[in-house]
Parts: C-alpha cells; structure tokens; sequence
C-alpha cells in the first residue's frame, strides 16, 4: 500500500510539473503565433514549442523512418490512444503537415484559436450535410498540395487496441490521387492514459510505416483497400489487438 501511494503522490507531482511546464510554454507560444505571418511559420514555431515541452518534462520522442515520408502531397493515419498524440505529431512531423480535428475544438478558448493559427483542418462529425461540405474542401486543400493528418479512430478507449477507421481520410487521399501514409504511434496510452489524470514519464516513439498508393481501382474500392492496408500496418507495427471485428463502418 505504501509504494502505491508513493507511486501516485509521484504522479501527481510530476503532472503538476508537467502542466507548469505546458503553460510556460504554450502562452508566449500562442503570442507568437497570433503576431507571426504564414502558416509554415506558425507551424514550425507550435513544432519547436511542442519539442521544448517533451523535452522539458523528460519524454523521450524517437521517430523513426521519416524519410518514407512522400516530398509531394500525401495524408498521414495514425493510431489514436491519448489526448496527447496531437501533440507528438506536431513534435514528430514536418511543419508542411496540417491536422483535420474535430470542429468541437474550434471553440475551445485559447486551444481552438492556437489550432486556428496552424491552419487545423475542421470537421463536422454529427451533421451529414456539414461533414459533406468538410469533405469537399479537404478534397480542394488535397488537390491544392496540403499535406493533411488524420487520427482516422476518431476517438480512442481506455481499452488497449485500435478501433475501426472512418473513411474520410482514404476518401480523401483516393480522389486526390495521393499516398497514404499510415504512422504507429507507440507510449502515450502509458504516459496519459485514457480517462486518468495523472501522468507519468515514459518514452514515445512514432514510427513511419511504408506509404500506400491508390490505384487504377474505382473511387470508393480505393478508399476501402487504401483504409483496410493502412490499418493492418498499423495494427502489425503495434502488436495490438483489433477492436473493430465485426463492426460496421461508418463515414
């Protein structure tokens, strides 16, 4: 019992540390990015102080295999398991990247206008006809050389596994004409888990996994063998359990 409660008295500390360190960082960072013109800029200004804070607060980021990266437009997929995955994209990836989020976040103080500045892509999960209009101007934003990233899961479980993948991602990238880059993201379920409050230190690691290119098939075949190869990269670089047998797919 006693090393149970030195664990989390720990824990606690370091979590209080860590949100210290956060808002050190993330108030100056959000001035900047309010005064600073061009959203490559912006992006590589959130990048630094997304890097600063892991470094901070002694999370060990390894990225491996960045230079399977596509130079040209491609969309990148990756595992979704915590509230911290955002932020170790930003750290991970090149500043060329912008994330489609969901459009609840746009109104969030400080983290919607933050998500603005970096050209964050919107998106209407609820309403079809507004999830319509989303999807034709990610399409536009594709065709027009942006490079997008997209946690395809939607959501994520305190349950260890990777969930069914919508498809506006791989629709996205099969009419556009564009490589899919599916990225394993490793040890943020551990340092903040699903559904808790405390942190804790520990390594991060994001690995990416071998593009997937669409090919002479229909638009909707492409999308769906451009979603299914994605995802069962994802899940064998993982060695982690698939949680949508059986499930139905929904956009």
């Amino acid at each position: 019992m006693n090393k149970t409660v030195h664990r989390s008295a720990l824990r606690l500390l370091y979590t209080l540390y860590a949100a210290a360190v956060f808002l050190l960082l993330a108030l100056p960072a959000l001035v900047l990015l309010v005064l600073t013109p061009g959203v490559r800029r912006r992006r590589t200004l959130a990048r630094a102080a997304a890097r600063a804070f892991l470094r901070a607060t002694g999370l060990r980021l390894e990225v491996r295999h960045l230079d399977r990266l596509p130079s040209q437009t491609c969309v990148v997929v990756a595992n979704h398991a915590s509230y911290l995955d955002g932020l170790v994209c930003m750290a991970a990836l090149p500043p060329r990247f912008g994330f489609v989020i969901k459009r609840e976040m746009r109104a969030v103080p400080l983290a919607g206008l933050l998500l603005r500045r970096i050209g964050s892509e919107f998106v209407e999960r609820f309403n079809r006809h507004k999830g319509g209009a989303d999807a034709r101007r990610l399409l536009r934003a594709a065709r027009g050389g942006e490079c997008l990233g997209f946690f395809p899961e939607g959501t994520f479980t305190r349950e260890r596994g990777v969930l069914k993948f919508h498809s506006g991602a791989f629709v996205v990238a099969a009419r556009a004409g564009c490589q899919i880059v599916p990225i394993a993201i490793r040890g943020t379920r551990h340092v903040m888990p699903p559904g808790g409050l405390l942190l804790s230190p520990g390594k991060l690691v994001v690995e990416v996994l071998e593009p997937v290119a669409p090919d002479s098939l229909d638009c909707e075949t492409q999308a769906a063998k451009l979603r299914e190869r994605a995802r069962s990269a994802i899940i064998d670089a993982l060695g982690e359990p698939d949680l949508a047998a059986g499930a139905t797919d929904t956009a």
